[in-house]
């Protein structure tokens, strides 16, 4: 047996999926128990992109021993993919059930409810999630996407702040961070995280075109100038470059008219 799993596991680990799975099932006919080995030749069907077959696996895996969070993760996953909320969602109520304290299963639930619109669900199981796990920084960045989307901008900014106290130097904390100011009208500190986000990274395309913007708003012409200039120079479409270079020619003649 241990040959055998061996030979399905280096076949696995070469991305040669049909003989890991002749493998894997082979190993079945003897251990036809074995919720594992269900559990990875489902990872095989999944990875070959047949998930009717994929999903008939990881459920004898879940079937034989409800208590593998990992089966239960890769299953929310084909579902996500299938973007088949209701049986994501019910699947992960039950893991939730029999694996009470892997909190990965309610960060899941909490993405499926998201993906749902069912945002007041999805508040409540971060909100769990952090009550346990209070540096929890994926949990603060799902709930401050959450609020944002709900108009909460205020606490949209307290949780994206709170990231920031694990996760520094992330140009995408420090853009959304900017676009939760500045729905909340807080300009300065919006033109602040935008160019934080572009310090980061300053092939961050998205920055560039919304500070400068925001510069163009309150009258910095200037400013604005400089950054459609460097936004220009980055991978943005042809279309994009069109539209940029008439609001070029629209803020020179608005500073030529100041």
């Amino acid at each position: 047996m241990h040959e055998k799993l061996d030979k399905a596991i280096d076949f696995f680990k070469k991305g040669d999926w049909d003989n890991a799975i002749d493998v894997f099932s082979s190993i079945i006919e003897t251990q036809n128990d074995n919720a594992e080995i269900y559990n990875n030749i489902a990872l095989c069907y999944a990875n070959k992109g047949d998930y009717d077959r994929a999903e008939k696996n990881y459920l004898k895996s879940i079937e034989l021993n409800p208590k593998i969070p990992q089966a239960y993760i890769n299953l929310a996953d084909i579902y996500y993919r299938k973007r088949d909320f209701e049986h994501g969602i019910g699947l992960l109520n039950t893991a939730i059930y029999e694996l009470p304290d892997e909190l990965i299963l309610s960060h899941y639930l909490a993405r499926f409810y998201m993906e749902d619109a069912r945002l007041d669900l999805a508040i409540d199981e971060l909100e769990q999630i952090l009550d346990r796990q209070p540096d929890n920084y994926d949990a603060y960045y799902d709930l401050g996407k959450v609020h944002f989307e709900l108009g909460n901008y205020q606490l949209a900014v307290e949780n994206f702040e709170n990231v920031l106290e694990y996760k520094e130097n992330n140009e995408f904390i420090y853009y959304y961070l900017a676009q939760a100011y500045e729905a909340n009208d807080e300009i300065d500190k919006a033109v602040s995280n935008y160019l934080k986000a572009i310090t980061v990274n300053d092939k961050f395309h998205p920055a560039y075109k919304k500070v400068a913007i925001l510069f163009m708003a309150r009258g910095d012409y200037d400013d604005a100038l400089e950054y459609l200039d460097d936004y220009l120079k980055l991978d943005i479409s042809e279309e994009e470059i069109e539209n940029i270079k008439s609001l070029v020619e629209k803020i020179k003649k608005k500073r030529d008219e100041k």
